[in-house]
């Protein structure tokens, strides 16, 4: 006798009908969330949602995310989904200034996520730690980035500086160059420029670009499907962490970098040598706070400690190396931009005797509107999440959202919006003279976040950027070659915005003043 019926087989018929009644159920509960709510909504699939290139591979989720924007013109905001789930996607900037300012304190924490139990460096680290402990450890960290300290790190970068003038010679670029691949060659910059200014460590990937650190920076950002769908699950879908245990930095690299920076960390306690960077920091905060309880979920000390460490190595050489490698391609495809830029840099060059200097990087005017364009071009992280603290009632409508809804951003949708950015796939630099900033309205251009929450090292990835622009260009011309991809495409797998082929141009050394 069966379970349920005189027959085997059609019990197995009932149970799996009503398996697949109840996942028809689940995946179709939420239909017409959003219409139902007076909120524009795009057409969906029943299983994957609006979602569905994005966990493919088949589109990048900055895109994905522009793509909504662009469909929604007109709008303050709109709902789409993943899965089953709704999402907000706010895209009238003052509707983004109440999120990221004026009502903070209902947006404090990302809807991304790493696994608390399973990924404690990925979990416990600034950018991604929850309130109220993510406000007190940033309180703790923010006096790194003091102007004294940041022209300390000067001194510092214009050694790699000079590693890289020395690494390009070795090119033997005279004559006609050659073509050269900008993205690693500039993560390799900034990989050693962030090992010497906040770690103490002399990296060497100028001078070895297989050297440990690099490699596990490039295994981080690789993009493989198994690292895009970790990054798609942690930064997209974080209710599933729990069950697919992803690893925000990965797991080899997660044991390398802590055996690297609890080595530093040990020997620098031991040597008591002083060099005021985040080592320095790091150290001071365990020394005062590693017996607070006031803090639940956070200890200054163990993983806690060198999660703090390893976001500010990731976050310092990849947001840094990007605005480098597109800047550079850009003033490939547009040699006036380049020529302006290198005058610009010569002229300085000549009022400090030839040394580049920390005024010079932090106050060049035309230097400052390339590289705003290129961030606004290419926000290395081109979208931004958060998620409702409470239920939160949206500005100027009748429109509540309940408490857990998550919210996104789409920071690539505006800056490409030909409302505020006429003509927005070409590049130019004018658009940022002072004039044509004020013109624009506030919360149109924000590649580091605002409010609260803006990037915490901000002013360190301008400085790497500005430096290794200049270092390059003050003596060397590129030139778009035959593996230049004209117009840009991105990876579709990136969670960041990269390259889908590589940054390739062709490098040559100048044999004049004058370029």
């Amino acid at each position: 006798m069966a379970l349920i019926t005189q027959n085997w087989g059609l019990d197995g018929l009932i149970v799996f009908s009503a398996i697949m009644v109840y996942i028809y159920f689940l995946m179709s509960r939420n239909f017409k969330y959003w219409a139902k709510r007076g909120v524009m909504e795009v057409p969906r699939t029943l299983l994957l949602g609006n979602f569905g290139d994005c966990l493919l591979g088949k589109r990048a989720p900055c895109e994905f995310l522009q793509d909504l924007y662009n469909q929604s013109k007109g709008l303050p905001y709109m709902g789409f989904y993943i899965f089953n789930k709704p999402y907000f996607l706010a895209r009238d900037p003052e509707l983004i200034k109440h999120i990221m300012v004026k009502d903070f304190n209902m947006f404090a924490d990302r809807h991304s996520t790493a696994d608390n139990v399973h990924d404690r460096l990925g979990y416990a680290n600034l950018f991604m730690m929850k309130n109220p402990e993510w406000k007190a450890v940033r309180t703790k960290l923010t006096p790194i980035f003091t102007s004294g300290k940041l022209k300390k790190m000067f001194d510092l970068m214009l050694l790699i500086a000079k590693d890289l003038e020395n690494c390009l010679q070795s090119m033997d670029l005279e004559g006609n160059g050659k073509v050269i691949e900008l993205k690693d060659l500039c993560a390799n910059v900034t990989t050693d420029m962030i090992g010497s200014t906040a770690f103490g460590l002399k990296v060497n990937s100028l001078e070895n670009p297989d050297s440990p650190f690099r490699e596990h920076g490039r295994q981080i950002f690789s993009y493989s499907l198994k690292r895009s769908l970790e990054f798609i699950i942690i930064f997209f879908l974080p209710e599933y962490v729990k069950y697919t245990r992803p690893k925000l930095f990965g797991k080899s690299t997660n044991e390398f970098l802590r055996n690297v920076f609890w080595d530093v960390i040990n020997e620098r306690i031991r040597s008591q040598e002083k060099r005021n960077d985040l080592i320095d920091l790091l150290i001071e905060l365990k020394r005062k706070h590693e017996n607070d309880t006031d803090l639940a979920d956070f200890k200054f000390d163990g993983d806690d400690l060198v999660a703090q460490a390893i976001i500010f190595f990731t976050g310092g050489f990849e947001t840094s190396s990007t605005t480098m490698s597109f800047t550079l391609y850009e003033l490939a495809v547009d040699q006036e931009v380049q020529k302006t830029l290198r005058k610009e840099i010569h002229n300085a060059l000549e009022q400090s005797g030839g040394k580049i200097t920390y005024e010079m990087i932090t106050t060049l005017p035309y230097l400052d509107m390339v590289i705003s364009e290129t961030l606004r071009k290419y926000p290395p992280l081109a979208f931004l999440d958060r998620v409702t603290t409470a239920n939160y009632k949206v500005p100027n409508s009748d429109l509540v959202l309940p408490k857990g809804t998550p919210v996104y951003i789409p920071m690539m949708g505006i800056h490409r919006d030909p409302q505020y950015y006429p003509d927005p796939d070409k590049y130019d630099p004018s658009r940022f003279t002072e004039e044509n900033k004020q013109k624009r309205p506030n919360f149109t251009y924000f590649p580091f976040g605002e409010g609260p929450h803006v990037c915490i090292g901000l002013r360190l990835g301008l400085m790497q950027s500005k430096l290794g622009v200049v270092q390059l260009i003050k003596d060397y011309e590129v030139t778009v070659c035959d593996k230049t991809t004209i117009p840009m495409t991105l990876n579709p797998r990136g969670l960041t915005t990269t390259a889908e082929h590589g940054i390739y141009v062709n490098c040559r050394k100048l044999t004049t003043v004058a370029g």
